[in-house]
């Protein structure tokens, strides 16, 4: 016998016009699940037409926040910044999801499933680590029944990061590296995000799970094979981090964009954006740059003009 739609339960996905959040809510109504959005652009078209509701944030008003949240069982936040911009600021972030996470409790929903990142700490002395940190530590002393998800560097379509060095290596005669490149990063697959993120929400178990994918990178290992990939003719440097930086930021005036941030550089160079774990995806990136090979990196994708313009 068919569920009626209406009396399904009810999942809340923040951002399901972004990124990590688009992927969660494709997953979430291909298994006939009911979902809603809370975003901080609701009057942007909706590519899920009538099959997502779509309500404000609403960070200034908790109890129309927890009106939002009402009827639901399962929050999934993907809310989060990639760097300062105007008055929105890390810690603004953290109170923002802090009052986020007080509403979800106010509703009584059951589970949340938070994206976060690998070595997240409230210790860290990388803001965008620590800010990551602190909610992690706020989520578990919530009483909520809840699955934090920590990707590392996560690809894919309209991905910023692996596109935008594919953009690069396509456009620029010089690709440079900050410092000597040997530092790890361990990218996952979006879509395996998604389908972790969702198979933690019908689990009933508190857990962490960092969501990385089956292949290992060197940095200029990692740039070297995009180059490869997008037969790229830029030459690939070596700068001191601080150099790099400072080119990014030139870069930057030039796309209209942040292209590259200190705490980027430096969680880099500190390994965090590697497992100790078991890989929890199964897309190999190199495999998926030679499929899509045609198109990465055909396009800048302005981390600005997502979520700020």
């Amino acid at each position: 016998m068919t569920m009626d739609i209406e009396t399904q339960e009810l999942n809340v996905v923040t951002g399901a016009f972004g990124y990590t959040g688009k992927y969660i809510t494709k997953r979430l109504l291909s298994i006939g699940k009911r979902v809603s959005t809370l975003t901080g652009h609701p009057n942007r078209p909706n590519p899920f037409g009538n099959q997502v509701a779509v309500a404000p944030f609403y960070f200034d008003n908790p109890a129309e926040l927890t009106r939002a949240l009402q009827g639901a069982t399962t929050l999934y936040n993907t809310y989060w910044i990639r760097f300062p911009y105007g008055q929105v600021t890390y810690d603004k972030a953290v109170a923002q999801t802090k009052t986020l996470i007080n509403a979800a409790k106010e509703a009584g929903i059951r589970r949340i499933v938070h994206i976060s990142i690998t070595n997240a700490s409230e210790e860290s002395p990388f803001p965008y680590f620590k800010g990551k940190g602190i909610l992690e530590e706020a989520i578990i002393h919530s009483d909520l029944s809840y699955a934090i998800i920590r990707p590392t560097v996560i690809f894919g379509h309209e991905d910023i990061l692996i596109n935008n060095i594919a953009w690069f290596l396509r456009k620029l005669p010089v690709f440079a590296i900050p410092g000597e490149g040997d530092y790890r990063l361990q990218p996952v697959f979006v879509e395996d995000v998604a389908g972790i993120a969702v198979n933690a929400g019908q689990s009933n178990e508190n857990m962490i799970v960092d969501a990385v994918g089956p292949e290992i990178f060197k940095y200029e290992e990692l740039i070297r094979l995009i180059a490869n990939r997008v037969q790229s003719k830029a030459k690939i440097i070596h700068l001191r981090p601080g150099m790099a930086l400072f080119l990014s930021k030139f870069i930057g005036y030039m796309v209209k964009d942040v292209v590259l941030t200190r705490d980027e550089v430096e969680g880099l160079i500190a390994n965090l954006l590697v497992s100790e774990n078991p890989p929890t995806g199964k897309t190999r990136l190199s495999d998926w740059l030679s499929q899509h090979a045609e198109t990465i990196g055909t396009h800048y994708a302005s981390e600005l003009n997502r979520h700020y313009r």
